[in-house]
């Protein structure tokens, strides 16, 4: 068979040798003076320097968002509840009908691989799994492969003096996908509903924003789960509420089922509205990034609804008890 590609060496090369001086300044945009040799990143069963963890063009995580993650946290070198966050990886990849190619246990020792070898004790891993390289087409099954991404580093979203004082969120215009759409329990490369919300509460110079359902309902906030406290009594929305939903949060559980029992505390799941979240005494939001903070004022439209004046009695005991446990032996794995 002929081939029909002309060779740059033929004819065009002189278009590509203009068309490619004219593009040449463009490489100022992505100039990495100083290339990153730390964390190593395990990529596809090598573990590499940060700047050459590098994956195909044609990987269907980075041309339509199609895989699954997890962020996890390193307390002491141990995965807090690492068996409960690979369990929610392989059942949101079973969601979009990708088989990860190696064990629960395989993808155990990758993490614990990243953390010995960047000598992490407390930190952060972020666990991808693409769809893998294909063709420019959607079909998955162009992708034969899938790929595993394993990155061990740190991360912080919000401002330290945030924990004590608490932070300001606003309520977002943009709603949350509705579950016949794209189930929001399923923890997928595609976070750009969750991205938009986030960039309008940026727009009003704050970190984070709550979302509704379409139907009005309170269902979480763009990268963490919420809880309201009135009364004594604490509630979070259902995973499943209105015609939307939440992610089912790690810590949201262990909050919910460990810590607020501990305390002396009742949860109640609970369908919520607005004027709900705004008749509470204390609020709070949790997530494996941000684990526990308070939220002191709620905007709507711009105008803000006061909640408290800083972190609650609540919350703060919530929140001590949390960092006992992450911060002493044992620190659980479960």
């Amino acid at each position: 068979m002929t081939s029909t590609s002309t060779p740059i060496g033929s004819a065009n090369a002189s278009a590509v040798e203009e068309l490619a001086k004219a593009t040449a300044p463009l490489a100022r945009l992505w100039a990495n003076p100083q290339p990153a040799e730390k964390p190593l990143v395990w990529v596809n069963g090598q573990l590499v320097p940060k700047s050459q963890a590098m994956v195909s063009v044609y990987d269907h995580g980075l041309l339509y968002g199609d895989g699954v993650f997890e962020g996890i946290r390193v307390y002491r070198r141990k995965i807090f509840k690492c068996k409960q966050h690979v369990q929610r990886l392989y059942d949101c990849a079973a969601k979009i009908k990708m088989t990860i190619p190696i064990s629960h246990e395989d993808m155990v020792n990758i993490q614990r691989l990243c953390i010995e070898a960047n000598n992490l004790d407390d930190g952060y891993i972020r666990l991808l799994v693409t769809r893998g390289a294909g063709t420019l087409g959607l079909d998955p099954r162009r992708c034969p492969v899938p790929g595993i991404i394993c990155i061990a580093d740190q991360i912080r979203l919000y401002a330290k003096d945030f924990y004590e004082n608490g932070m300001r969120v606003i309520v977002a215009k943009r709603p949350k996908t509705p579950r016949e759409c794209l189930d929001p329990r399923i923890k997928s490369l595609n976070y750009l509903n969750n991205i938009l919300a986030k960039t309008e509460a940026i727009e009003q110079g704050c970190d984070e924003a709550i979302m509704l359902s379409t139907d009005g309902m309170v269902t979480e906030c763009t990268g963490d789960n919420i809880f309201v406290i009135k009364d004594g009594v604490i509630y979070t929305p259902p995973n499943t509420t209105g015609n939307s939903g939440s992610l089912e949060g790690i810590t949201q559980k262990f909050v919910r089922d460990e810590i607020i029992p501990a305390c002396g505390f009742k949860c109640v799941i609970q369908e919520m509205r607005l004027e709900d979240v705004f008749k509470a005494d204390e609020i709070f939001l949790t997530g494996t990034a941000a684990e526990m903070i308070a939220v002191n004022q709620i905007d709507l439209d711009r105008v803000g609804h006061k909640i408290s004046d800083g972190e609650g009695p609540i919350t703060k005991t919530l929140r001590t008890k949390f960092r006992q446990i992450v911060t002493s032996d044992p620190i659980p794995e479960d």
